[in-house]
C-alpha cells in the first residue's frame, strides 16, 4: 500500500513538472526545411508546432518575424526566445535549450 501510494505521488509530481514548461516551435511550410527537428526529443515539457502559414493569428499573437522560433513558456507566460538568424536556420542548439528548460524546472521547487 505504501509503495503505490508513494509511485502515485511520483507519478502526479512528474505530470505537474512536465504540464509547467511548454515549448512552441513556429515555422511556416515554405521554410519546412529547416524545421527544427531535435525540438521532438526535449525532455520535461509539452512541445507544440505552429505553422504561421495555417494559422495566422498564432504569428500576431505571439509576435513571430521570423521562422523558425522557439518559444519557452512556464505557466502560459513566455521565458526565454530563440531565433532564426538571416538564413532562416535556427542558431540555438538542442543543449542549449534542454539546459534552459532544466534550469526553469529546478527553479520552480
Amino acid at each position: 500500500m505504501k509503495k503505490s501510494l508513494l509511485a502515485t505521488l511520483f507519478l502526479l509530481l512528474t505530470l505537474i513538472v512536465k504540464s509547467q514548461v511548454r515549448v512552441i516551435h513556429f515555422n511556416a511550410g515554405w521554410n519546412s526545411s529547416h524545421n527544427v527537428s531535435w525540438v521532438k526529443d526535449l525532455k520535461d515539457c509539452d512541445i507544440e508546432f505552429i505553422d504561421i502559414a495555417v494559422k495566422t493569428k498564432a504569428q500576431k499573437e505571439y509576435s513571430i518575424v521570423v521562422v523558425p522560433t522557439l518559444l519557452i513558456l512556464q505557466y502560459d507566460e513566455e521565458t526565454k526566445r530563440y531565433q532564426a538568424d538571416l538564413s532562416f536556420k535556427l542558431t540555438a542548439t538542442k543543449e542549449e535549450v534542454q539546459e534552459y528548460i532544466d534550469e526553469l524546472i529546478l527553479s520552480g521547487f
